[in-house]
C-alpha cells in the first residue's frame, strides 16, 4: 500500500535518515531515566527568585518530554518547550555547552519531537522557571506536524480518531480522562469501604438478558453456537447473591447494537451494583451519596456547571412516582383502573406512537413518561414506580402490584442509574420471561430471552436484594462539563474513514 506525504513530512523523513546516517538512530534508544517531572520541578522550585538560584545550583534534574515549542536565541541558544503528563517546563540551550555539533543537529528538531534533558534550574529575566541544558538525548523522532496549537484539530471527526493528537494539543482533554479514572477509583473505594466485593463475569452470553436493549451477536467456532455481548451484568451478579456474597459490585463494558449519538456509544461503562437484604429505600440513599463522593473528589465541592444548568448535589434528590410526574404534566391519572383500549385511546389524543409490542397499560404509562416527562427533568431526581411490564427483574411493589419497587435517576432531562429491589420469586421471575417472549414475537428486539439457569439459581434461593447501575460515562460527562459521550471516551466508535 502506497502512501503520499506532504512536504513537511518528507523533510522531516531526511532529517531521521540523516540521524541514522550519523549512527544516532532514535528509535533505538529503549529508555531514559527521569528523575523528576515538570509538575514536581515547578511546585520544588517557584518559590525561589534567580539570585538563589544563582548562588545555589539545583542537583542535576532528568526530565523528558515532547516538544511544544521552539526559537533560537541568536545562533547560538534557543529556548525550548517541553510537555509530559504533568505539565510543560522551559529549556535553555547554548552551543558552548552542549559543543557544535551537538548543537547543530538539537536546533534541527522539530515540533513533537520527544527528547530527554538533563540540567540544573534556573529562572530567566522575566522570573520563568526554566532547565538549562547541559545534555539532550533524542528518544523519538516525530515524522508528522503537530496541528497548529491554537486551533488544534478543528474536525470534530479526526479529533476523536486522532485522540492521541487531541490529548497532545488539548490539555483540558487530557484533564478530562485524568478526572474519569479519578471518579471510577472513588466509586471503587466508597464501595470497598462498605465491604463489598468488586467481581468479573462473563461477556458473551449465550442468552439476552438483564436489560432492554438489542444485542451484538457472533459465532463462538468452538461451541458452533451463537453468543450476545453482554448487554448488562446483572443476572450474572445476582447469581453470586444466591452463592452467597451479600455485597458485589462490578464496572465493565457493555455492548449494545443501538445507534451513535450525543448520549449513547454502541460500547460503554457502568457499574452494578448488589446488595443483599436491602431494598430500593436503600439504594436512594447509596445513590446520592456516590454522587456526591465522585463530584467531591474531582471538583473540589458539590455545586456543578453543566451547560447553562447548575446543580447542587448537597440538596437532597426529589423522588416522584412515574404516574405522579405523568399525572403533573398531562392531567391523565394512570392510578385509575382502566383498560387498555382506554389507555390508547390517551395515547391517540396526545399523538403518542404505539408500537404492537406495548400490550399493557404498563407500556402506555411508559410512552407518557418518555413523551412528556423525562426531557424537562433539570435537578437530580429519582422517578420511582414503573409498570411491571417495563421491569421484567424487579419486585411488584407491595401496595400496588401493578407497578414495582424501581426507580431512575434523572438529572437535565438523562437518565444516570435504574435500580430496584430485586425480583427473587423464581415462579414470578419465570412468567415475567415468558412475558418477555411474547414481547419479542410481537416485534421487540429488545425483549429478554428465558433464563433458566437464572430462574433455577433463585429455586436455591436468593435474599431480598437491592441492585443499581449507573452509567459511567454519563456520569463523567455530567461531572466534567462534557456534552457528547464521544468526550468522555478515549476511542469512540466512529465511520469507517471513505
Amino acid at each position: 500500500m502506497s502512501r503520499k506525504f506532504s512536504e513537511q513530512e518528507l523533510v522531516r523523513r531526511e532529517k531521521l535518515q540523516k540521524l541514522i546516517d550519523q549512527n544516532n538512530d532514535p528509535y533505538q534508544e529503549d529508555k531514559f531515566e527521569r528523575n523528576i517531572n515538570t509538575k514536581e520541578i515547578i511546585e520544588k522550585f517557584k518559590n525561589f527568585d534567580r539570585e538563589q538560584l544563582e548562588k545555589n545550583p539545583s542537583e542535576i534534574l532528568k526530565v523528558a518530554g515532547r516538544i511544544r515549542a521552539f526559537r533560537q536565541a541568536g545562533k547560538k541558544a534557543a529556548f525550548v518547550q517541553i510537555q509530559d503528563q504533568e505539565g510543560k517546563i522551559q529549556l535553555y540551550v547554548r552551543q558552548d555547552v552542549l559543543g557544535d555539533d551537538v548543537f547543530a543537529n538539537f536546533v534541527e528538531l522539530d515540533l513533537g519531537d520527544i527528547i530527554g534533558v538533563e540540567g540544573i534550574v534556573m529562572k530567566t529575566h522575566t522570573e520563568e522557571l526554566t532547565i538549562r541544558v547541559k545534555k539532550y538525548t533524542l528518544l523519538s523522532k516525530a515524522l508528522k506536524p503537530l496541528p497548529d496549537k491554537y486551533y488544534g484539530l478543528a474536525d470534530i471527526e479526526e479529533k476523536y480518531r486522532r485522540r492521541y493528537v487531541d490529548l497532545i494539543m488539548n490539555d483540558d482533554v487530557k484533564q478530562t480522562f485524568i478526572k474519569r479514572s479519578k471518579i471510577i477509583r472513588k466509586i471503587q473505594s466508597v464501595l470497598d469501604e462498605k465491604g463489598y466485593f468488586e467481581v468479573e463475569t462473563p461477556i458473551l452470553n449465550s442468552i439476552r438478558g438483564g436489560a432492554a436493549a438489542k444485542p451484538f451477536t457472533t459465532h463462538y467456532n468452538a461451541l458452533n453456537s451463537e453468543f450476545y455481548l453482554r448487554i448488562a451484568t446483572e443476572l450474572h451478579l445476582k447469581r453470586c447473591i444466591v452463592g452467597g456474597f451479600e455485597g458485589v459490585y462490578e464496572i465493565g463494558r457493555l455492548f449494545r447494537n443501538e445507534g451513535i449519538d450525543s448520549k449513547h456509544n454502541p460500547e460503554f461503562t457502568t457499574i452494578e451494583i448488589y446488595v443483599a437484604y436491602k431494598n430500593m429505600d436503600f439504594l436512594f440513599d447509596l445513590t446520592e451519596e456516590i454522587f456526591r463522593e465522585t463530584c467531591q473528589a474531582v471538583n473540589g465541592n458539590l455545586k456543578i456547571k453543566y451547560g447553562e444548568n447548575e446543580i447542587d448535589f448537597s440538596k437532597p434528590f426529589k423522588r416522584i412516582h412515574m404516574v405522579e410526574a405523568i399525572k403533573k404534566e398531562t392531567g391523565i391519572d394512570f392510578f385509575k383502573e382502566m383498560k387498555y383500549e382506554d389507555a390508547l385511546k390517551h395515547a391517540q389524543k396526545h399523538h403518542i406512537k404505539v408500537e404492537k409490542h406495548h400490550l399493557t397499560v404498563g407500556h402506555i404509562i411508559n410512552l407518557f413518561f418518555e413523551e412528556f416527562v423525562e426531557g424537562k427533568i433539570i435537578e437530580p431526581t429519582f422517578i420511582y414506580g414503573h409498570p411491571v411490564e417495563i421491569s421484567p427483574l424487579a419486585k411488584r411493589n407491595k401496595k400496588d402490584p401493578r407497578f414495582t419497587d424501581r426507580f431512575e435517576l434523572f438529572i437535565i432531562g438523562r437518565e444516570y442509574g435504574n435500580a430496584f429491589s430485586e425480583l427473587n420469586n423464581p415462579i414470578d421471575q419465570y412468567e415475567r420471561f415468558l412475558d418477555q417472549i411474547k414481547e419479542g414475537e410481537a416485534g421487540n428486539e429488545e425483549s429478554n430471552d428465558m433464563d433458566i439457569d437464572f430462574v433455577e439459581a433463585l429455586e436455591y434461593g436468593m435474599p431480598p436484594t437491592a441492585g443499581i447501575g449507573i452509567g459511567i460515562d454519563r456520569l463523567v460527562m455530567l461531572l466534567t462539563n462534557n456534552e457528547s459521550i464521544k468526550d468522555v471516551l478515549l476511542f469512540p466508535q466512529l465511520k469507517n474513514r471513505e
